[in-house]
């Protein structure tokens, strides 16, 4: 059987079965009623130091929009946040690591340490992403958008990006969201793509297995569940490190031996992603959370859920501590990965 017709069967049991709550190793989710000054506050879930330009509060970076709720979002009323970035988004890690080649603004979770538990065992990580199109992004450009930087700062286990990206195929339409597995594998690998459709929630969910090294995708649009698309893809996540979602967009030139602190980067930009139901579960007894069903859950993601198979051939989705593998941004970051 296919891996998609598979997935369909295991969906249909899925549903018809008592829901089933997953486990949370983390939520990023912003509660109803929150303003930008939150993000500044140690209530937010996100660290109120990294990664941003000097002098800058995040309540100067973030803005809470007006747009339909993710398809996470809704049931318990949770808001979007918007992560922009401008001419001072100059991260500074240390004084004499001034990363003048980037524009970037990253929300972590503040316990996302990099040696935490959000990296071991098996865990789903859930987020959406939306366009907004009073801040439009320069496609000329590459963005980094969510990624998981190692613990050693040395590469990107995963990343989803768009713009003009570095290693893709010539004359590739910029106007697209590519997830790539870590970017110290040669030649690169992409794990899915999709147009960065405007007015559009694209929401993912990644299980990535930290023991077998393999990456699950699971995918939709606005208020549509989740479907697999793709995996468990053997991909090397075994660094540990920090999750980062925000505006990372590198310099454009030729010959660039530092991207971090070389290239050419535009004046006078007004920049930025929206981003819903950031939150990550634990999904070692199997549980992967594929869409709400209208409840409201505050200790865990709501309900409608699928249980793997166990006896489920790899080419499904069975996250597995068996399967076989195909390697604190608090913040020493010199990106030598990008």
């Amino acid at each position: 059987m296919g891996l998609r017709s598979t997935y369909a069967s295991l969906l249909a049991m899925a549903s018809a079965a008592a829901a089933q709550n997953c486990p949370l190793a983390f939520d990023g989710r912003v509660p109803a009623g929150s303003t930008p000054a939150f993000f500044d506050t140690d209530a937010s879930p996100f660290s109120t130091g990294y990664v941003k330009g000097a002098n800058v509060n995040f309540s100067q970076l973030v803005e809470l929009p007006t747009v339909p709720p993710s398809l996470f979002d809704a049931a318990d009323n949770s808001l979007a946040v918007e992560v922009t970035i401008d001419d001072k988004s100059i991260f500074t890690p240390t004084p004499d690591n001034v990363q003048v080649g980037f524009r970037r603004a990253e929300l972590q979770i503040d316990s996302n340490n990099g040696t935490d538990a959000s990296t071991t065992g098996i865990k789903t990580l859930h987020f959406s992403v939306r366009k907004d199109p009073a801040r439009p992004l320069n496609t000329s450009h590459e963005y980094q958008l969510v990624f998981l930087e190692d613990a050693s700062y040395s590469t990107n286990q995963f990343v989803l990006k768009t713009g003009t990206i570095d290693g893709q195929p010539a004359g590739q339409n910029p106007d697209l969201l590519v997830l790539v597995a870590n970017v110290n594998v040669k030649p690169i690998v992409n794990l899915f793509n999709t147009t960065f459709t405007e007015n559009v929630w694209h929401n993912f969910g990644l299980t990535l297995d930290f023991t077998a090294n393999t990456t699950t995708v699971l995918y939709s649009t606005d208020s549509t569940p989740l479907s697999l698309v793709n995996g468990p893809v053997a991909n090397d996540v075994s660094g540990q490190g920090q999750f980062h979602f925000g505006v990372l967009k590198k310099p454009t030139g030729s010959n660039l031996t530092d991207v971090t602190k070389q290239g050419f980067q535009p004046a006078g930009i007004d920049e930025g992603v929206v981003y819903g139901a950031i939150f990550m579960e634990d999904s070692t007894g199997g549980c992967v959370s594929l869409g709400p069903d209208g409840s409201k859950n505050t200790t865990s993601t709501p309900p409608a859920t699928y249980q793997p198979n166990v006896g489920t051939p790899a080419t499904t989705y069975r996250p597995s501590a068996t399967t076989p593998p195909t390697n604190n941004d608090n913040n020493g970051d010199d990106d030598p990965e990008c």
